[in-house]
C-alpha cells in the first residue's frame, strides 16, 4: 500500500526530469567509453571510494591529503579531459537545425549517387579520397582552411579534384546541402590510439572530424583502394559500392521531422494533454 502512496506522489514533469537525467548520465559515459577515458573516470571513482572509506575509519592523514587533492578536483577534470570538452563543445557550437539552402531529398540523393560513383572508380585506380557530408553540425571551421567552390557534385568534378598532384587533391572535399561546399580543407585528427597501423592521415582525419561533429566521411584508401566510412568515430572498412550507398542512404536520407529528439516529442504531447485537460 505504501509503494502505491508514493507512485500516487510521481508528477509527469518528474517522469520527464528523470528520463532527461537518464539519457544526459548515458550519453556522458558511452562518450567517455568511445573515447578511451573510461580508465582515468575508474580511477577517479576508485580514489573517491578510498577517501571516503578513509574518512569512515577515522585515518586522518590520509583523509587530509585526498580532501585537499579533491578542492582542485575541478580544474584537474578539466585538465585530464580537455580533448573531450572541447569535441564536446565544439558540437555544441556548431549544432543548428536550420541550415540556409539545407538539401532537399533530390539534392541529396544525386550527391550520395555522384559520390559513390566517385569512390568506385577512385578505388579502381587507388586514388586517395576524403569526402565529407556536413549535417546538423556547420563546418564552417573546415571550410576556411580550404578552397570555396560551390559546385553541383557531379563523379567527373570529384575525380578531377583528388586527381594527383592537382592544386586540391591534398585535404578534404566538403559537402553541404547537396552541393559541393569545398575542397582542399583541413580536418581535425582523431586522438585514438588504438587505429591500426595501416590507416594513414586520411583515414585519422575522416575518423576526427566525425568525432567533433555529426559529419560523415568517405574515405578511398590511396594505397589498398579500400573504401571506408566514418560515423561517430567509427570507422567502417573494406565497402563495396553497394554498402556504401546503403551506409549513405541511411546516415543521410532520414526525415528530418524523424530526427527531432523523442524527448521534446514526449513532453509537447505531454503537456497538451495538460493544456486540453485545463481548457476543459
Amino acid at each position: 500500500m505504501a509503494f502505491l502512496d508514493i507512485f500516487k506522489t510521481i508528477r509527469i514533469n518528474d517522469i520527464i526530469d528523470i528520463a532527461i537525467m537518464s539519457f544526459v548520465l548515458y550519453r556522458v559515459l558511452y562518450f567517455l567509453a568511445r573515447s578511451g577515458s573510461g580508465r582515468v573516470l575508474k580511477g577517479i571513482l576508485l580514489l573517491l571510494a578510498v577517501m571516503l572509506l578513509a574518512k569512515g575509519l577515522s585515518l586522518n592523514v590520509v583523509n587530509y591529503i585526498f580532501g585537499k587533492t579533491f578542492e582542485l578536483g575541478v580544474l584537474a577534470l578539466l585538465i585530464i579531459f580537455q580533448p573531450e570538452v572541447r569535441s564536446l563543445l565544439e558540437k555544441v557550437g556548431g549544432l543548428t537545425r536550420y541550415i540556409p539552402g539545407r538539401a532537399g531529398l533530390h539534392e541529396m540523393e544525386n550527391a550520395i549517387t555522384e559520390v559513390v560513383q566517385a569512390a568506385r572508380e577512385l578505388a579502381v585506380t587507388h586514388t586517395g579520397a576524403l569526402i565529407v557530408f556536413e549535417r546538423d553540425n556547420i563546418l564552417d571551421e573546415q571550410l576556411k582552411s580550404g578552397t570555396l567552390i560551390h559546385a553541383d557534385t557531379r563523379a567527373e568534378l570529384l575525380k578531377n579534384i583528388f586527381y594527383p598532384n592537382t592544386p586540391l587533391h591534398d585535404g578534404a572535399v566538403v559537402i553541404r546541402g547537396g552541393r559541393i561546399e569545398g575542397a582542399s580543407c583541413v580536418l581535425p585528427l582523431t586522438s585514438q590510439t588504438h587505429l591500426s597501423r595501416e590507416l594513414g592521415t586520411r583515414h585519422r582525419a575522416g575518423i576526427g572530424i566525425s568525432e567533433a561533429s555529426d559529419a560523415v566521411a568517405v574515405i578511398v584508401s590511396e594505397e589498398t583502394g579500400a573504401i571506408s566510412v566514418a560515423v561517430d568515430g567509427m570507422l567502417k572498412r573494406h565497402l563495396t559500392a553497394e554498402n556504401l550507398q546503403r551506409i549513405l542512404n541511411n546516415e543521410l536520407l532520414q526525415d528530418q521531422d524523424e530526427k527531432q529528439p523523442k524527448l521534446k516529442t514526449l513532453a509537447q504531447s505531454i503537456f497538451a494533454k495538460d493544456k486540453d485537460r485545463e481548457d476543459n
